[in-house]
């Protein structure tokens, strides 16, 4: 802050966060601590690279006024980032009703006889600001996953949809599998429950057979043990 003659600046050196192809902007505040009207006018060595606004108007009597410089859009860097621009505050005291209207370039000159007080202002480059880190601190990675949140905090639906569905589709698929086992286990445990019955009865058709050694037995008797045992080697096979 420059404390003048007739007005206080803040600040003395205009910084701007540099970016290629982006119009910046940065404030100027003209505070009058005085009981007269201040007349103001805002110069740059450089008129077509900055836009001030207001360029010049007046200060009422213990108030302020704010100055908004807008660096235009720069297509290259400058070496170093080193900026040479400078910026001058001229302000005089003028006569209360005095409107933007009634001022003049030359009532800012020493022809014009009035005292005019003169601040001269810097320009600096500096880096923008960095974008927040898209991991926040003290989060574990292999953590699950988590709906994404939008800028107002909430989770689209959209975006709590796919997490809910990358959680339950590897659940889904496990719970199938589960299944296809169980089942494949229960069809197994009946075809060695249906071999063990068929040797059952393999076994007591054995014995008939040997009872009945020497008397004989029908066509169909034989064509019946013919087809449990062929049966049954199926099923051991399987």
């Amino acid at each position: 802050m420059s404390t003048g003659e007739l007005l206080e600046i803040d600040p003395l050196e205009l910084k701007f966060p540099f970016e290629l192809k982006r119009q910046i902007s940065c404030s100027i505040q003209l505070s009058n601590k005085t009981d007269d009207h201040i007349a103001f006018k805002v110069k740059t060595t450089s008129p077509k690279k900055y836009c001030v606004r207001p360029n010049t108007g007046i200060v009422l009597p213990r108030s302020t006024c704010d100055v908004i410089v807008t660096m235009q859009a720069q297509k290259e860097a400058p070496p170093d980032m080193q900026c040479k621009d400078k910026f001058l505050v001229q302000s005089v005291v003028t006569m209360t009703g005095v409107t933007m209207k009634d001022i003049t370039p030359e009532m800012f000159t020493k022809e014009s006889g009035n005292t005019v007080d003169e601040v001269k202002l810097r320009v600096l480059y500096v880096s923008p600001p960095q974008p927040p880190s898209p991991v926040p601190e003290g989060s574990d990675e292999g953590s699950s996953p988590r709906a994404s949140v939008s800028d107002n905090g909430t989770a689209t639906s959209q975006e709590f949809a796919n997490t809910l569905r990358s959680c339950t589709e590897p659940q889904e698929k496990s719970s199938e599998a589960m299944a296809f086992i169980s089942r494949l286990t229960e069809e197994k445990n009946a075809a060695i429950q249906q071999k063990h019955k068929l040797r059952q009865e393999l076994e007591l058709l054995r014995k008939e057979v040997g009872k009945q050694r020497g008397g004989g037995f029908s066509f169909v008797f034989v064509v019946i043990v013919a087809l449990l045992a062929i049966t049954l080697g199926y099923l051991v096979k399987s």
